[in-house]
């Protein structure tokens, strides 16, 4: 915005202009563009809510000199939470501190952002905050049946956080339920069990949703996506142990290309023979496996990689071309500083709860892995543990200007460092030009004619 102020109404509903709705308001404090506007200066912003003489609004303005304000109605309390919010250092553990404060509070817009801070913090800066966390409290919440879903992830990556092997046997009952109060998050839910579990909690998540062929889709690819945030940005587990855990998904064939990706990403490169099985035998019902088993291979170092591309070529060369003409040569994720078995892939810096939708949206989605992407970069994976962040917070960030954290959200990569590849986008203009012609060619002939009976 350009403008921020704190106002006050001076007409009530039968003063106000009824047909524009304008309301005109009195600036008494100027929060952000106090070159823009005074204090003591009069405005008029839109308003159909009721308004009474005296009540005071926060008013965001945009376009100067002539500004277009959009109103919100605040309390005396808002009031001073927004102006505390201006006073606020870039530190990203110093902000989640002060608004940790107000994760569940009685005044739903004071709730709802500072949720929405947190949904966009550094994860780096939510462990840090662990140790001043109310642990029974985020149980509490955790275990509330009308908890909305996205906090429900959120505070179960806060548990993980601040928890500890004693809230195992709660975790546990959670994914043991079927009781859809409980299964809200299980994405989130899954990923906190095995961070307080460590290797150990993997067995249970085999059990229950990878290596279970009568496992529900959404509670398979729940655990698939706990899987890749620990693979990315959590520093409890060993790889090797989650692409064994991953290894289970290749046997069920609707579901095995979801996982090619991460076998890939992390240089799994064990399964060469078990996935040109699944290309050979793959049915009209699951093709859509190919294209992600050749990138595999493209990826893959190994000599029986190249010699397995040539044979793959001959079984079904069009899924090879698609893959070389669509698809960059995939370049797996590099190692972070550990150099042991437990080390997780390069994470980025400023890594967010952000991203995106929630969870669900860590990685590719069904549609874009079936069209054959590989090692395309998940997201942001802690976007799945915050939910869906609306960016920076409704009130102090966004309004005032600066990004939630002093930092802005992060886009996903792609495997494709070096950008797209030139065959994939002559096809796409070619088809938006045959689409064009096709339209003119329509409405040049006054569309398509009716079936005469």
């Amino acid at each position: 915005m350009d403008a921020v102020v704190i106002a006050t109404s001076l007409q009530n509903d039968m003063t106000r202009n009824k047909e524009t709705g304008e309301v005109l308001m009195k600036v008494e404090a100027v929060l952000k563009g106090s070159d823009l506007i005074k204090v003591g200066q009069e405005v008029k912003a839109i308003y159909y809510g009721e308004v009474s003489i005296g009540r005071r609004f926060m008013l965001s303005g945009v376009d100067p000199p002539d500004l277009q304000w959009s109103c919100l109605p605040v309390s005396e309390r808002a009031e001073k939470y927004i102006g505390n919010i201006t006073k606020l250092s870039d530190d990203s553990l110093q902000r989640l501190r002060f608004y940790h404060k107000y994760l569940q509070d009685d005044e739903s817009m004071l709730a709802r952002d500072a949720y929405d801070e947190f949904a966009v913090a550094p994860y780096d800066a939510v462990k840090k905050l662990g140790p001043e966390m109310d642990r029974e409290q985020l149980l509490q919440w955790i275990g509330d049946p009308e908890m909305a879903t996205d906090r429900k992830r959120l505070y179960l990556t806060m548990l993980g956080v601040c928890g500890d092997e004693k809230n195992l046997p709660f975790l546990e009952k959670m994914l043991r339920s079927t009781q859809k109060s409980s299964r809200g998050g299980l994405d989130a839910l899954i990923a906190c069990y095995l961070t307080l579990a460590g290797e150990q909690g993997l067995p249970l998540v085999d059990e229950l949703f990878l290596a279970n062929k009568k496992a529900p889709y959404a509670d398979t690819y729940a655990a698939i996506m706990a899987v890749r945030f620990h693979g990315t940005e959590g520093d409890v587990l060993p790889r090797s142990a989650l692409v064994e855990s991953l290894h289970h998904v290749l046997d069920r064939k609707d579901l095995a290309d979801l996982v090619i990706p991460d076998l890939a990403r992390w240089s799994d490169w064990s399964q060469i023979d078990r996935l040109v099985n699944l290309f050979v035998k793959a049915d009209p019902d699951n093709n859509w496996v190919r294209v992600p088993v050749v990138n595999y291979l493209r990826a893959c170092p190994l000599p029986a990689a190249k010699e397995a591309l040539m044979k793959l070529e001959k079984i079904d060369p069009e899924s090879v071309r698609r893959a070389n003409t669509f698809f960059s040569i995939p370049v797996p994720s590099r190692e972070t500083e550990k150099t042991d078995s437990s080390s997780s892939v390069d994470r980025e810096t400023d890594s967010k709860f952000s991203g995106g939708p929630v969870f669900s949206d860590v990685g590719q989605n069904e549609l874009g892995m079936r069209e054959g992407s590989v090692l395309a970069e998940p997201g942001q994976a802690t976007a799945a543990l915050g939910s869906s962040a609306l960016g920076s917070s409704a009130l102090g960030s966004s309004a005032l200007g600066s990004s939630a954290l002093g930092s802005s959200a992060l886009s996903p990569t792609t495997g494709s460092e070096s950008g797209m590849n030139p065959w994939r986008l002559s096809y796409v203009l070619g088809l938006a030009l045959a689409t064009i012609m096709i339209v003119q060619f329509l409405l040049l002939s006054g569309g398509a004619q009716p079936v005469k009976g």
